[in-house]
């Protein structure tokens, strides 16, 4: 049996000897690991969720790559492109690409009897996937929206309703100022919240048919085609096979078309959610660092108060190495104490979090109601590995102390 490995661990379970300095240093560096490792793990669980959130609205309501024409540079006035059954069959080809649906949108301006507010409606087509929209429905329906026929139905959004006191079935009129004023009567069919304010304070959603109608535009004609791929991280690759397929071919009209990702139309959006990451960097090196020298701490002073075990352990000729290992290997076993602990805590509130929401967000300001959480196997396995393999690393220099430690001296050390 490994004699160093026994006397690490019956050091270990003999409570840290029972020393008067030694226990509570021990258990104040443990904790320092738990403390360490649950804050980690909350703030990864938390930073990945959020990201991920923001992100999922704003394709949501969109999509990763966006087809339009090369001077529809502003989402809100843009010239119009071919979207036909061919060029939909082009995108569709290419085999990172899950979906396409074609959309058209135009500002107007909604009014009531007392009061009115800007908006844009967006025209979507039968081919609409509704998944993101069924999941933010808060009352009524979402129509069946189509390329051929007006609907005269509209979703909005809970932010909308609330301004205009607008309930599922109420009139609205909306207002289009282009030569002259064209008014269109619709009904709420629907009221939907993503509390993404970006969308919700301007967005009304309708058929396709509608918009092209008061676009004058034809019936080939689209503001752009929305497209989403199967995996996020082939974003780039997606785009770029759109890229060499269609940009800077013509359509019968004479206009070009252009594709941009989601993080090119939305930057600000993208590079704010970019930050985070080196927020949660900052975290993970600030908790690395104070676990790892409150381990330092508690293993310094229990090499002082075994200094005379050290002594007499090399009188029976164990060298410096051997008496290392053996003080490493009890870092260890307090390291993994810690690190269970801090398991358990970060996990479980995690788990909270995730299924009861206790603790709420302003979605005014952060985009989310509530805290969001992303429970991740993978990344919880990395922060325990990394948290160890740095933890024991910064002990080894602390553990060359035993080598100033002399056998004389030290057996009569009290």
């Amino acid at each position: 049996m490994n004699w160093k490995l026994f006397i690490a661990r019956r050091i270990y379970k003999s409570n840290e000897g029972g020393r008067k300095v030694s226990k509570p240093a021990v258990r104040i560096a443990t904790a320092g690991i738990a403390i360490g490792l649950a804050v980690m793990i909350i703030s990864v669980s938390v930073v990945i969720g959020f990201k991920h959130q923001v992100r999922n609205k704003v394709v949501g309501m969109g999509g990763d790559i966006i087809v339009s024409s090369i001077d529809g540079a502003q989402l809100y006035q843009m010239t119009p492109i071919v979207g036909n059954d061919s060029l939909m069959d082009i995108i569709n080809r290419i085999p990172e690409i899950s979906h396409t649906q074609r959309y058209s949108v135009k500002p107007g301006m909604i009014m009531t009897s007392d009061n009115f507010q800007g908006m844009m409606l967006k025209g979507v087509a039968q081919e609409y996937d509704r998944t993101f929209l069924q999941k933010h429905l808060l009352e009524g329906e979402i129509p069946t929206f189509t390329d051929s026929a007006a609907s005269n139905r509209v979703l909005v959004s809970r932010s909308v309703a609330d301004k205009l006191s607008l309930k599922v079935g109420d009139k609205l009129y909306t207002y289009y100022i282009e030569n002259n004023i064209r008014a269109r009567r619709l009904t709420v069919s629907g009221i939907y919240q993503t509390n993404f304010s970006y969308f919700d304070d301007l967005f009304l959603i309708t058929d396709l048919y509608t918009v092209n109608r008061l676009n004058g535009w034809k019936p080939e004609q689209v503001g752009g085609i929305e497209i989403t791929v199967k995996d996020y991280s082939q974003l780039t690759q997606a785009n770029d096979c759109i890229r060499s397929s269609i940009n800077d071919q013509t359509d019968r009209y004479g206009e070009i078309y252009c594709s941009r990702t989601s993080e090119e139309i939305y930057p600000q959006i993208f590079d704010w959610l970019n930050l985070l990451d080196i927020n949660i960097w900052v975290i993970l090196i600030l908790m690395t660092g104070v676990a790892g020298f409150t381990m330092i701490s508690g293993l310094l002073i229990i090499i002082l108060e075994r200094t005379n075990m050290i002594g007499v352990l090399k009188a029976l000729g164990a060298d410096n190495a051997s008496i290392r290992k053996i003080f490493l290997s009890l870092s260890v076993f307090l390291i993994g104490r810690g690190m269970i602990w801090g398991n358990i805590i970060g996990i479980s509130v995690c788990l909270i979090q995730y299924y009861f929401h206790p603790f709420r967000l302003d979605p005014a300001t952060y985009y989310v109601s509530t805290v969001p959480i992303e429970l991740h196997i993978g990344w919880y396995l990395l922060i325990n590995i990394g948290t160890l393999l740095i933890s024991v690393s910064m002990l080894i220099a602390p553990s060359y102390l035993i080598s100033h430690i002399h056998p004389a001296k030290s057996i009569r050390f009290e």
